[in-house]
């Protein structure tokens, strides 16, 4: 599936090379382990709210699919739709739960992890193109993460007073990237908030599939389908 055109799996990466000036990035997922990173802390928030015996990864799936509903919504900052988002996943696995426990979640960000083939990949790509961030997250959360390099343009959620699935923290994008949209590259892993915000602004956009799930008939379909940030060398070099 590396370096493959959306819909053709088994196709040769395109020529010539794309050569984008400015390449942007989903953070949470398609650079940082989240789910990995996070399954401890939501863990502990189900041992004390005395529901061992939730399972902690579909708990954690419904969570994060109550977050992208509340994307669409006026804006919030990213630390209250989280907390929202846990009460009503409390709700729908019957938990006595109090939604305040989600701060075990924001204190994890500085104990999350790069997956390994990000660092050696954005260093290279750094050579020759400008490097963005566009994240739905607030900025004391990604100033948490470590990353472990700067990036010329940083996007997030409260900087754009919105997320990415209605178009608005895209749009963010946009309007600071000092370059046209046919001269950005984004990557995300998320179908329903990179692609659905991004593709019908007339963003390219690589599908930065590592869980190698599949693509929703309702989705608008990615430029490129990747397994790792590592394929996107093939496309710009």
């Amino acid at each position: 599936m590396a370096n493959s055109p959306a819909g053709n799996s088994s196709a040769s990466p395109p020529s010539p090379r794309l050569r984008p000036k400015l390449m942007s990035f989903d953070v949470y997922g398609t650079l940082i382990s989240v789910r990995e990173g996070s399954y401890r802390a939501f863990q502990s928030i189900l041992d004390d709210a005395m529901a061992s015996h939730v399972d902690v990864k579909a708990f954690w799936e419904h969570w994060e699919y109550r977050n992208v509903t509340h994307y669409w919504e006026p804006y919030r900052r990213y630390r209250e739709i989280c907390e929202l988002s846990l009460a009503e996943t409390f709700a729908q696995f019957a938990v006595d739960g109090d939604p305040r426990l989600i701060d075990r979640y924001f204190e994890a960000f500085p104990g999350f992890q790069l997956y390994p083939d990000v660092a050696p990949t954005l260093d290279r790509l750094a050579a020759r193109h400008r490097l963005a961030l566009v994240s739905n997250v607030d900025d004391d959360l990604l100033a948490a993460t470590p990353l472990g390099r700067a990036f010329d343009l940083i996007c997030t959620a409260e900087r754009a007073r919105g997320y990415k699935p209605d178009g608005t923290l895209f749009r963010y994008l946009l309007a600071h990237a000092g370059v046209t949209v046919d001269e950005i590259l984004h990557s995300g892993q998320s179908q329903f908030t990179d692609m659905v915000g991004g593709k019908p602004l007339g963003l390219t956009i690589a599908w930065i599939n590592r869980r190698g799930i599949v693509l929703d008939a309702a989705v608008p379909k990615p430029d490129f389908i990747l397994d790792d940030v590592a394929g996107l060398l093939s496309l710009v070099e």
